[in-house]
C-alpha cells in the first residue's frame, strides 16, 4: 500500500483505485490505508469518498515490511474474537477532540466505561448495528462521522426509495442510460461505514431492500440490473438514526430488531459551558430540557442550537441572539422559551428576531453598532 501511493506522490487514490490496482478486497485496503494515516505515513482528505495521498513518511514506510503476528491478517475478525479476552481498559482510549471528514471538532463522551467513539468502532469489529436515537441536534450524526472516517450517509425522509439506497439507470453524457449504483452497494463492496440518517422517516418497504446485508447473509439482489447479487466485503457496516420527536418518524418493529444496540443521545450541557457559550442561556437550555422529560414541553434547545445562538451572538449581538432563540422554537412552546429567557437573563420582554422599520438610507449599509455622522450625503 506505502509502495503504492509513494510511486504515485502527485496522485489522490480512492479505496476503489488502490483495491484495483493491488488486487485486494475493498475492505483489506481501507483497513491498510487507515493504519498508514494513524501512523501519520500518508494522508487522508475528502469529505464522502475519501482519497489517501503520500507524504514525507510514506516513502520510509514502503521500504520496511511490517509482519503482523499470525492470526491478525484479517484485522475485524481478529478484533472481534480477542473480545472475550481483552479487558476495556487495554484499548486505547480517543479521549481527545476528533476531527470530522469535514474539518470540525468532535468531544468524545463517555459510553459503557469507553469513549463513545472506541465502544462503536468495538460494536463494528463485532458486526452488531447500532441505532442512534434522540432530538435533532444532539450529536447523533457528528458521533458516527467521528468514529467512522470511512462513512457513507444516506439522507433519509419519506421520498426515500430503493433506488436511493442500491441504485437505479442515469442517462449517460452519450445519450444512453447506465446503472448508477447507490451508497448502500457503495458501502458493501468496499467494506465501508454506512449510516442511514433519519431512518425511521423512511418507508418501511424501502428499508426491506437494506435488512438482506445486515443479516447472515450479508448479501442483496440488485434486481433493477439484471438480478446482480452484492456481497458485503469485511468491514461493511450500518448504523442508523431516529429521532423520535419528529413528525412521521415511525420505529417499526421489523426496523428496530435489525439493530441490537439501540443509545440514547442527548445533548452534553457541560460540554457547551466548556464550549464558551452563555451559562445563562446553558442554564435555560437545562430547565427546558427537564420540563420536556416531565411532559410539560415539546421543545428544548439542544446543542446545535446552542453553537447556533453562540455564533448569532457574535455576529449580532446578544439581544438579537436571544430573540432568536426564541423564534426557533415551536410555536406552541414559544412563549414558555420566551419566560425561561426572561427569568434566566433579566429582560423584560423578549419576542422572536423581527424586521422592523426601513432604515435612513445613510445608515442602511452600516454594520451593526457602528455611528454615521451625516454631511453632504457622505459618511465619515
Amino acid at each position: 500500500m506505502a509502495r503504492l501511493l509513494a510511486d504515485r506522490p502527485a496522485d489522490k487514490l480512492t479505496i476503489g483505485d488502490m483495491a484495483r490496482q493491488l488486487g485486494h478486497s475493498h475492505g483489506a485496503v481501507r483497513n491498510a490505508a487507515l493504519t498508514l494515516v494513524r501512523r501519520g505515513e500518508a494522508d487522508q482528505s475528502g469529505t464522502g469518498q475519501p482519497e489517501f495521498r503520500a507524504n514525507a513518511k510514506t516513502a520510509a514506510a514502503a521500504q520496511t515490511a511490517v509482519i503482523s503476528p499470525p492470526g491478525t491478517h484479517a484485522p475485524r475478525a481478529q478484533a472481534a474474537t480477542a473480545r472475550t479476552t481483552v479487558p476495556a481498559a487495554a484499548t486505547p482510549r480517543r479521549t481527545g477532540p476528533i476531527r470530522r471528514a469535514g474539518g470540525q471538532l468532535y468531544h468524545p463522551r463517555e459510553l459503557a466505561d469507553l469513549p463513545d467513539v472506541e465502544a462503536l468502532n468495538r460494536l463494528r469489529d463485532a458486526d452488531v448495528p447500532v441505532l442512534l436515537y434522540g432530538p435533532p441536534g444532539t450529536g447523533k450524526t457528528s458521533l458516527v462521522e467521528a468514529a467512522f472516517p470511512d462513512l457513507l450517509t444516506v439522507a433519509g425522509d419519506g421520498d426515500t426509495t430503493v433506488g436511493d439506497l442500491i441504485g437505479e439507470y442515469t442517462q449517460a453524457d452519450g445519450g444512453g442510460y447506465v446503472f448508477q449504483y447507490g451508497p448502500l452497494v457503495t458501502a458493501m463492496t468496499e467494506g465501508r461505514a454506512l449510516l442511514i440518517d433519519d431512518a425511521t422517516l423512511i418507508s418501511p418497504k424501502v428499508l426491506a431492500a437494506l435488512y438482506p446485508a445486515m443479516d447472515g447473509r450479508r448479501q442483496i439482489q440488485v434486481k433493477a440490473h439484471k438480478g446482480e447479487t452484492i456481497k458485503a466485503e469485511p468491514g461493511f457496516y450500518v448504523v442508523a438514526g431516529h429521532n423520535p420527536g419528529v413528525h412521521g418518524a415511525v420505529l417499526t418493529e421489523a426496523l428496530a430488531s435489525r439493530f441490537s444496540v439501540q443509545i440514547q443521545i442527548g445533548t452534553d450541557y457541560d460540554l457547551a459551558l466548556a464550549l464558551k457559550i452563555d451559562a445563562r442561556v446553558v442554564r435555560v437550555a437545562r430547565h427546558l430540557a427537564h420540563q420536556v422529560e416531565l411532559g410539560e414541553l415539546g421543545w428544548a434547545p439542544q446543542l446545535r442550537e446552542l453553537l447556533s445562538y453562540q455564533k448569532t451572538e457574535a455576529v449580532l449581538g446578544t439581544k438579537a441572539a436571544l430573540a432568536n432563540l426564541v423564534g426557533i422554537a415551536p410555536v406552541e412552546d414559544r412563549d414558555a422559551v420566551a419566560d425561561a429567557v426572561i427569568k434566566a437573563v433579566g429582560v423584560k420582554k423578549i419576542a422572536p428576531l423581527t424586521l422592523g422599520k426601513q432604515l435612513p438610507a445613510s445608515a442602511a449599509r452600516q454594520p451593526p453598532g457602528s455611528t454615521v455622522s451625516a454631511h453632504r450625503g457622505r459618511s465619515r
